[in-house]
């Protein structure tokens, strides 16, 4: 009888609860605004997924998401607390903590232009952003919790059953849905103002030395860097996977983990060169403080003997392209001319609390 009772109780709750939101929807309007992202200058179109087009309702609730502390099992940490906008949405930190203390093994990655990726995490393990959107609060080293709790603490925020519904016309929403919303507003993250691109749309011009390090990184006899990290694309990234000649033996395979392919161990995501001025540490394991360091690796630290090195390091045998100390400032001059204050003060990218 009393096993009767509690699940009677279960039942009225839960109906009641339903009714409750039922009422709350007849003040409630789905009727989502088409969201057209407007593109940097020269920026290839962004192909946007099907099944979850730009709306700004969709895009404000994956805005408050991404900074909502709830995603943590002690609802102390939010995406944003690993992707600091003032690092171009990565972490000035080394490694990451968790809501443990524990640390991650790698350096948690800038958050921009995201929609022209092809794959995510420095490993690739995450075919689409909704499906690595879905990680991070599972695992025990991030956010430790479960999505049934998240969800759980989610519905039972009137201002959250409201944006779900208003965003994708659903009273009972799950984890695709949050993975969707903050897949929308992360593809709004995009950067294409900096000093480089201003120059390129001659409306200034580079100082000599910005110059110099553009025709150093663009030279197959400089500093041979846009065989990776292309211009011509305005992305500053090629997106492919790459051992750049760090270890003689990988104490993390990479790529190599996910597919099982010996020759792709070592290999990691080639990053996006853009605001690298405000993205320290560097490489994925944040090995390096500094752009001089980066640079003085590329110029003379190259591990030439490196399993499964790539190619396109022309000057491995060699370690590096031997870049002169005035060379070396100008490479830098001319990376920091590819930061865009713009984006890290953009006030539509903040916290909405």
């Amino acid at each position: 009888m009393r096993s009767f009772i509690a699940i009677a109780a279960v039942i009225f709750c839960l109906s009641s609860c339903q009714k409750d939101k039922a009422d709350l929807i007849v003040s409630w309007n789905y009727n989502p605004t088409f969201y057209n992202l407007s593109l940097p200058v020269g920026f290839p179109p962004m192909d946007i997924p099907e099944n979850n087009p730009f709306t700004e309702e969709g895009i404000e609730l994956g805005r408050f998401l991404f900074y909502e502390k709830k995603l943590s099992r002690t609802n102390t940490q939010a995406c944003a607390d690993c992707h600091f906008q003032f690092g171009a949405f990565s972490d000035t930190n080394q490694f990451s903590q968790g809501i443990t203390g524990a640390l991650g093994s790698r350096h948690a990655m800038v958050l921009q232009n995201l929609g022209y990726a092809n794959n995510y995490f420095w490993d690739g393990r995450s075919a689409t952003l909704e499906d690595q959107i879905l990680e991070p609060v599972v695992d025990p080293i991030e956010m430790d919790d479960s999505w049934p709790n998240v969800l759980a603490k989610l519905d039972s925020d009137t201002m959250y059953q409201r944006m779900f519904y208003e965003a994708f016309g659903i009273i009972e929403f799950d984890s695709t849905h949050v993975a969707k919303a903050i897949a929308q507003f992360l593809r709004t993250l995009v950067s294409g103002n900096s000093r480089w691109d201003q120059w390129s749309r001659g409306e200034l011009l580079l100082t000599s030395d910005e110059f110099e390090g553009f025709d150093l990184f663009r030279s197959l006899t400089g500093a041979d860097c846009f065989h990776c990290h292309p211009h011509s694309s305005r992305l500053f990234t090629d997106h492919s996977y790459s051992n750049n000649g760090l270890d003689l033996v990988h104490l993390d395979n990479g790529l190599g983990d996910v597919t099982g392919n010996t020759f792709d161990n070592g290999k990691f995501k080639v990053p996006s060169l853009r605001n690298v001025e405000f993205s320290a540490p560097y490489m994925h394991d944040g090995r390096f403080s500094s752009l001089d360091e980066v640079i003085d690796h590329y110029s003379d630290h190259i591990e030439s003997s490196s399993p499964n090195i790539s190619p396109l390091i022309e000057f491995a045998a060699v370690g590096g392209v031997g870049l002169t100390a005035t060379q070396k400032y100008q490479v830098k001059a001319f990376l920091k001319s590819l930061s865009d204050p713009e984006f890290i003060n953009n006030p539509d990218f903040t916290s909405p609390f």
